[in-house]
């Protein structure tokens, strides 16, 4: 999700970029072989300047902390190998355990790039792990203010209430003493994502199994805990959403286009 800031400024604002966000929670798998179409590689005339990756649930068992804070990260290098042939170069990049948050941009747009910080919010046990939380990146692109967040909030259809609490925590400890713009919210657009793990509340399995199956998507984004918070939170109702024209992408079978055929 999105929001802009009214903030004035004296600098020009005629550029148009094109950027690509990608969010997914990769539960501590290996890079597969290709992810062209999570990318759009393979889409005709798409003309992207820039990327926003954000991944949760990178493997952060010990052996592999160590092994990442020697040498790039799997996923890193991967995410490298596949953009750099298509003049795409690291800008920057912030991890938190298994939070990882990538800046990518064409070449041509490198002299009107100024990463200005990289900050990292642990909202685990006890708020000092970083299994959950938010990684930023607040940069300065072509006179705007920009700040990425890319999160991680607790599971669990009960805890809803946690979820935007750790929201609220990360949005507090996300300012830049000493910046030009201090504070988040101040900021000419916020990029918000991840994995938030908010669900769809008040229905029945079977009425939103059907619901998918007759892509009444609508339907189910009514119920859906973070719209309904939206409608209550004055600083939730900032941000927007594009429109959700995709069926629920949790929770699946492994290894399966198929949704959870567990016991509940």
């Amino acid at each position: 999700m999105a929001a802009e800031s009214p903030r004035k400024t004296t600098e020009p604002r005629s550029k148009t970029l094109s950027i690509h966000v990608v969010t997914w929670n990769v539960a501590s798998a290996a890079p597969p072989l290709d992810l062209s179409d999570l990318l759009q590689l393979n889409k005709d005339n798409l003309n992207l300047d820039m990327y926003v990756i954000g991944l949760q649930e990178m493997n952060c068992g010990i052996m592999s902390l160590l092994s990442d804070t020697a040498f790039e990260d799997p996923w890193s290098s991967f995410f490298m190998d596949v953009l750099s042939p298509l003049s795409f170069v690291k800008v920057s990049s912030v991890r938190m355990q298994g939070l990882l948050l990538l800046f990518f941009a064409k070449h041509q747009h490198l002299p009107f790039v100024q990463i200005l910080s990289t900050k990292s919010t642990p909202t685990g046990l006890f708020g000092y792990w970083g299994n959950k939380g938010g990684v930023n990146i607040c940069l300065k692109l072509y006179g705007y203010y920009i700040s990425i967040v890319n999160c991680h909030l607790p599971p669990h259809m009960a805890n809803n209430d946690q979820r935007l609490e750790h929201f609220d925590r990360i949005l507090e400890m996300q300012n830049f003493e000493g910046q030009d713009i201090p504070n988040i919210l101040d900021h000419d657009l916020i990029l918000w994502f991840g994995d938030m793990n908010f669900r769809i509340d008040d229905f029945g399995l079977h009425f939103v199994r059907e619901s998918i199956k007759n892509r009444c998507y609508s339907d189910l984004w009514e119920k859906d805990q973070l719209s309904i918070a939206k409608r209550h939170d004055p600083l939730l109702r900032e941000f927007q959403e594009g429109p959700l024209l995709f069926p629920p992408t949790y929770k699946f079978d492994k290894n399966s286009n198929n949704y959870d055929t567990s016991e509940k």
